[in-house]
């Protein structure tokens, strides 16, 4: 529909060819500049968007290799210390969980021993209190002699460190302050089994034990899960120590993959104050919103990165340029309509770009539905052939 749009304002514009000095196409040694010839009423229906050619500045930036990496604050390990025997499974190699999930199911006997413990001195203890409390009475109603008291009193608070201290090697052995709250109603048998439990939510990325695998062994921290969420991850850049300088922590670089693709924004976290020995580059880190999972661990990107701005002579937008017989070309406004003419460029970052010799700052090009004078040029010229 927009194609029949413009190819309707074309035959509108009933444009006649003005080539450069004469009615006929250009010979090679003239070929620089042709004309299109047009009214004011037919440019305004154009909507060419005529702009005065001036001096500006062009965006500066370097392309570097890197890959992407699970974010550090976003990959847990499932682990234990104690020995004991894998005797439920509840998650596979992939399956997503929510933190606080139970990923699987040890017996131990130091997870039996441990909830003993606790359960016996909670029960010293709440025995313990009520006999302070009642010497506290007696006490306070001048039946009992101070030194009892004190001696009751200090029986309760060794009963108290002791259950504490019971309560405190539960914790290290990963339960939960609800978990522990709940042992004295807990069945006997199961006091050998301890829950493993997801700590952020995610993904099954790696299950390293399997059913009645034994864990733990020699006091050896045993990994059983890893679990990563990859709504975020990073970006790890290899940068030349002479580019940073133009590089700050908190800056928005693009990613793209490798082949081609729609780049997406990443935000610089870390350079690394240290280069690497072998390359002699600098380590640079970037955050990396992946919360449609486009990007995977280990794949190779390649980042742009801003680095400053240089000033030039002429800068035009790039929407000004069109591709004509393997050239580039600008339409200089003429009096009588518009003038396609050859331009040599120079640098450029995809918003405008610098142009080294063609058109003289003060001369008014079209810089908007450009392609519907290249489409009218190209329609004149096969009328020449003919």
């Amino acid at each position: 529909m927009i194609r029949t749009f413009w190819l309707a304002v074309v035959l509108a514009l009933g444009a006649a060819p003005l080539w450069a000095g004469d009615d006929k196409p250009p010979t090679d040694e003239h070929r620089d500049a042709a004309g299109i010839r047009l009214t004011a009423q037919q440019i305004a229906a154009g909507a060419f968007e005529v702009d005065e050619v001036r001096s500006g500045t062009v965006n500066r930036s370097i392309k570097v290799p890197g890959s992407i990496v699970p974010s550090g604050d976003h990959i847990a390990r499932v682990a234990v210390r104690l020995l004991g025997t894998v005797v439920e499974l509840r998650k596979r190699l992939g399956d997503a969980v929510a933190a606080g999930d139970v990923v699987a199911v040890i017996e131990s006997r130091e997870v039996a021993d441990a909830k003993s413990d606790y359960l016996a001195a909670r029960l010293v203890f709440d025995m313990q209190q009520t006999l302070f409390n009642r010497s506290k009475s007696l006490w306070e109603g001048k039946v009992l002699s101070e030194n009892d008291f004190l001696r009751a009193r200090t029986t309760f608070e060794d009963t108290r460190v002791k259950l504490e201290l019971a309560r405190q090697k539960l914790f290290a052995l990963s339960l939960s302050a609800e978990q522990v709250e709940a042992l004295p109603h807990q069945p006997v048998e199961t006091l050998r089994r301890q829950e493993l439990r997801a700590p952020i939510s995610g993904r099954i990325a790696e299950r390293r034990v399997e059913l009645g695998s034994l864990v733990g062994r020699e006091g050896q921290e045993s990994e059983l899960f890893v679990i990563v969420d990859l709504a975020v991850v990073w970006v790890e850049l290899a940068v030349s120590p002479a580019d940073l300088a133009g590089i700050g922590e908190g800056q928005t670089i693009l990613i793209s993959a490798l082949g081609g693709s729609t780049p997406s924004s990443a935000t610089v976290m870390l350079i690394s104050p240290l280069l690497d020995k072998e390359t002699r580059s600098a380590r640079v880190v970037a955050s990396l919103d992946n919360a449609d999972r486009r990007w995977r661990p280990g794949a190779f990107v390649s980042a742009d990165i801003p680095i400053g701005k240089a000033a030039a002579g002429i800068v035009i937008p790039t929407a000004a340029l069109q591709s004509l017989e393997g050239d580039q070309v600008v339409f200089v406004r003429t009096s009588d309509g518009f003038e396609a003419r050859r331009v040599s460029l120079g640098s450029h970052d995809g918003r405008v770009v610098e142009v080294i010799a063609g058109v003289r700052p003060g001369e008014r090009i079209a810089t908007a539905n450009t392609f519907v004078l290249k489409a009218d040029l190209g329609k004149a010229g096969v009328a020449h052939d003919h």
